[in-house]
Parts: C-alpha cells; sequence; structure tokens
C-alpha cells in the first residue's frame, strides 16, 4: 500500500467495520469520562471556596486528566490491536508492532544525539522489522530530565517524538553528529564561531555542500571518517528530507548504526476520544506518521549495499 487511493480502500473494505465497533466503545468511554468529569469539577471548585485553598482545583484537574486515560486505556488497547497493527501490515508486512514497547535508554543514550540524560523517560508504539535489506526498529519518545523538589522541582524537557534506529549500509568506527543548525542560520557567522565553542560535541565538520550547511551542523570524532559517512549523495538526501517534512531533523552515526530523532508536538498513533473515529482524516494520519519511519530507509537510500557490508 503506497497511495492515498490505495489506504482509502483499505479502510472503508477492511477497517470500517472495526471502527464502528470502536466508536460505540468510544461513546461509552466519553459518556463515562463525562459522569466523572461532572463529579469531580464542582467538588474541587466547592473544596477550594471552603477551604480558600486554590490548589483543590488543580487536584480536581489532575484527578480528571487521571481519570481519563483510567477510563480509556482498555479502548486505547483495543484501538491499537485493531486498527494500528492493520494499518502498519499493510503498508509493510515485514513490520512488527508492539503497542507497549519502545526504544531503550541505552540505545538513546547510545546515539549521542542529545547531551542531556534523562531521567524520565517512557514511550510507545515500538515497531521494528526489516525494510528491503534494512533491519529498523522505531518508537515514540518522551525524554525529560528532572532536578530538586517541591516548589524547587525544575523539568527540561529533553526530547519527544519519533526516534529511529537503522543498520547503516557503511562500517565506521567513530561518533558523527547531524544537528540542525540553529545557531548559524540565525547569526551566521557568529554562528559558525559559536559552533566551534562547542566542544561537548566534539570537532565541528566543515563539509563542502553549503545547501546542506544551511540546515545542518555536523560534529565528529573523526573529519575523515565523518566525510565517509556523508557523501555527496546522503547529504542531498538528507537535506531533501528535511524539506519533504518540513521537520527538525536530528542524526548520528554511532557503532555502524544510524540513529534520527524527529520531534513531533502531539502524541502518535492514539485514537480519538472527543471525536468520531469514523472518519478517513486520522486515518490518513496514522498512516503518513507511518509512513514518515519507513521513509527514512528508503529516502537515505540505507538498502544499497556498494560499500563493505553485505
Amino acid at each position: 500500500m503506497k497511495t492515498i487511493r490505495e489506504l482509502e480502500d483499505y479502510y472503508s473494505t477492511v477497517l470500517w467495520s472495526e471502527l464502528k465497533i470502536l466508536e460505540q466503545q468510544r461513546k461509552q468511554v466519553l459518556k463515562k469520562i463525562y459522569i466523572v468529569v461532572a463529579i469531580i469539577t464542582p467538588l474541587a471548585i466547592i473544596l477550594a471556596l471552603l477551604a480558600h485553598v486554590v490548589h483543590f482545583i488543580f487536584f480536581g484537574i489532575v484527578g480528571c486528566i487521571v481519570a481519563t486515560q483510567i477510563i480509556s486505556s482498555a479502548y486505547r488497547k483495543n484501538f491499537k490491536s485493531s486498527i494500528i497493527e492493520k494499518i502498519i501490515k499493510a503498508v509493510d508486512g515485514n513490520l512488527q508492532y508492539s503497542p507497549t514497547k519502545y526504544i531503550s535508554l541505552d540505545d538513546f543514550t547510545e546515539s549521542k544525539i542529545f547531551n542531556l540524560r534523562p531521567n524520565r523517560y517512557k514511550g510507545d508504539d515500538y515497531i521494528q522489522g526489516t525494510i528491503d535489506k534494512t533491519q529498523v526498529r522505531f518508537s515514540e519518545l518522551h525524554a525529560a530530565h528532572e532536578s530538586g523538589s517541591g516548589k524547587n522541582r525544575n523539568r527540561t524537557p529533553i526530547f519527544n517524538g519519533l526516534f529511529f534506529i537503522a543498520d547503516f549500509n557503511k562500517s565506521f568506527k567513530g561518533i558523527t553528529v547531524v544537528l540542525p543548525d540553529i545557531a548559524e542560520r540565525l547569526f551566521g557567522g557568529i554562528g559558525k564561531m559559536l559552533q566551534s565553542w562547542n566542544k561537548m560535541r566534539g570537532e565541528p565538520i566543515r563539509l563542502e555542500d553549503p545547501e546542506f550547511e544551511k540546515f545542518f551542523a555536523v560534529y565528529g570524532s573523526d573529519q575523515i571518517e565523518a566525510r565517509y559517512i556523508l557523501s555527496t549523495s546522503l547529504m542531498k538526501r538528507i537535506a531533501d528530507f528535511r524539506k519533504k517534512t518540513k521537520k527538525a531533523i536530528y542524526i548520528s552515526f554511532v557503532k555502524s548504526k544510524i540513529f534520527v530523532a524527529i520531534p513531533y508536538a502531539r502524541r502518535l498513533f492514539e485514537p480519538r476520544i472527543f471525536k468520531t473515529l469514523l472518519d478517513f482524516a486520522p486515518i490518513k494520519q496514522y498512516y503518513e506518521d507511518l509512513g514518515m519511519a519507513v521513509s527514512i530507509a528508503e529516502d537515505l537510500n540505507l538498502n544499497t549495499r556498494i560499500w563493505t557490508k553485505a
């Protein structure tokens, strides 16, 4: 399944009957949520007024969010096993889906993309398998670092989005990191100087591709190896992938693997609760989110094996 037209046919012939069953379950879940909110909200307001403690309002909001998660958990589980798994199989039968698993913290830190190590780390929607000749795995991740306690607690978001790992088609020993070049785009030559001060990242790698360097800053442990990895064709493919997706792209090459992190401001592969399921738009969104990950292997040409790896 490669086209939206094929997805529409699949939606009407395969998914529709299961969506109708899930729609009934969604309505029951929504009714329970409204009842719980109708109980908790006035109770929180009354307690706040009687005790003159505004924090009861906050506790009421948290209670509603937690209750919504608990009430909808079975519905979410059914949706993912019924709909998301079928879409993944339809896109590529070689991919395996595990709704509750996610990329490990060891893999995340091994990528060297983010300097700050998270102490709050979770995810879901783990997908692994083979795309043509390339072993891939990816999932949604949420990583943050918390410090302090009580009123002094501080939470620093590190990453929210899609995290992708694949075997790279070249062997190498060092570390090369490709980051969005925010400094140079904002500050020009001064930004380039700021890059050279970023010693935690290793040595800045200067490449002979103005279009690529307009959007990315590259750091590495070995200038020669970084240029061997980032061939002219791969730099063009990465730049084209960024233009196509219109997203910030973080990439690293470590231990003959490629790591790709793509931030998202929303959750991926989650079912609707407050809107009907009987709508093609969310199905198209799930398909496009999955296509984003699958296209990394295809757009970056990871399946080509003309170098040292078989």
